[in-house]
């Protein structure tokens, strides 16, 4: 393996459906191609890992770190996870993804088992388990953003279900079985019955929808707009409509934080953010989404408590050039670089980070080594105890993804 230690990185565009057109392709530098962009994946995931020219032969990340894996990822980390724990990813939430669950790393390891004793293909589309892994995430906003967030607090709910008519028969529910009663009677009801209770209410936010009157803090407006975006529309009623109702809705601004652990039930709603996970793609699927929804597995999974929603804003460091978002997650930690033109930033890896300039220009120098110089949407992994500076030209915004050495 050479001494070289700082490379660039390249990663893997993902068009789901619910992606946008524009900000993916204008943040790379490439041209849209007709797909929505919804993901830009920098890891080592064997779905889609990130490429690193490290010679005449690109490699992908997660082959060199089977290669030599405490080069790349340090004692520490291989010791710990056997593998880079995180996955780093911009978001562009044009439309609402589905309502998710994520499951611990002990539930993760038995679900992934039990799947492939049972012969199911990894691919399969009603496969829930993708890998051994749980998938804590924090994320930070680039934009306006809004998301749902955990169950909320109980005279909250209590007093959704008393002013919302339709949901008059569920306000016993919830009185005499709690959170877990009411999520379980609306997922497990019959379809014709969702349509049924659901229907009046649609046809009044989907209306208010379209006329634009409601506000995003209002749970009618991304009902609504549920309603106004699914094929069959007032005909067969996505069941999610009633997470909308019962969770709470969070706006976060542009360098807020939010984080999310396991059993956590939660969506994305719409704008753009930087997300950095361990590294998993398991996902429990609760509504809002024509995917598999495995209802047993999401209520086996599910904290059902009151959630009371954290904006995280960061702690400012290296003498206010970076702003690091702390999580109890052990597996990663991301971070915010910014700095006016001519500016230094000097740091020695403790971990495997990956860093991507989402604003301005910059160098980036390996100490003893070479310098990379790096644009918008332009991205380097430097591997465990790689000494490095970066100077800013004519201002610059970087996020970065490490592993929280110390907590390990």
């Amino acid at each position: 393996m050479s001494e070289k230690k700082l490379f660039r990185l390249e990663g893997k565009v993902q068009n789901y459906a619910w992606g946008g057109y524009h900000y993916i392709p204008a943040l790379l530098g490439i041209p849209e191609n007709g797909k929505p962009s919804a993901e830009y994946w920098m890891g080592a995931h064997q779905s889609a890992p990130a490429v690193i020219a490290t010679g005449t032969q690109p490699s992908t990340l997660d082959q060199l770190v089977k290669a030599a894996p405490e080069q790349v990822l340090g004692p520490k980390v291989w010791k710990r996870f056997g593998e880079l724990p995180y996955l780093l990813k911009i978001l562009d939430v044009k439309d609402m993804l589905s309502i998710q669950v994520h499951p611990t790393k002990a539930e993760a390891e038995k679900g992934f088992a039990r799947e492939n004793e049972a012969g199911i293909p990894l691919n399969a589309p009603h496969r829930n388990y993708k890998d051994a892994n749980h998938k804590p995430e924090i994320m930070v906003a680039l934009s306006e953003f809004w998301l749902l967030h955990g169950f909320l607090p109980e005279d909250k709910l209590r007093k959704v279900l008393q002013s919302v008519k339709e949901f008059a028969p569920l306000a016993p529910v919830f009185e005499k079985e709690g959170y877990y009663g009411l999520y379980k009677a609306v997922m497990e009801m019959p379809q014709a019955e969702v349509n049924t209770m659901l229907r009046p209410l649609a046809e009044v936010v989907a209306a208010a929808y379209k006329s634009g009157s409601l506000s995003k803090s209002d749970p009618a407006f991304w009902a609504g707009r549920a309603i106004v975006n699914d094929p069959q529309g007032l005909e067969n009623l996505d069941r999610g409509i009633f997470s909308i109702y019962f969770f709470n809705i969070m706006e976060v601004h542009p360098g807020q934080a939010v984080f999310q652990d396991a059993g956590i039930p939660h969506a994305y709603l719409e704008g753009q953010n930087v997300e950095l996970m361990a590294n998993s793609d398991n996902v429990l699927r609760g509504g809002l989404t024509p995917k598999h929804i495995d209802v047993p597995e999401l209520l086996k999974h599910t904290r059902f408590e009151p959630v009371h929603p954290k904006i995280l804003s960061g702690e400012s460091v290296s003498g206010g050039l970076e702003t690091i978002y702390h999580s109890p997650a052990p597996d990663f930690v991301v971070s915010r670089i910014a700095m006016q033109n001519g500016q230094r930033y000097e740091h020695t890896s403790e971990a495997t980070e990956i860093m991507l300039v989402m604003e301005g220009a910059a160098e980036i120098t390996e100490a003893g080594g070479e310098t990379i110089a790096l644009q918008k949407g332009q991205a380097v992994v430097a591997y465990y105890n790689t000494s490095y500076s970066i100077v800013s030209k004519a201002g610059v915004v970087i996020f970065k993804a490490s592993v929280p050495v110390q907590s390990i």
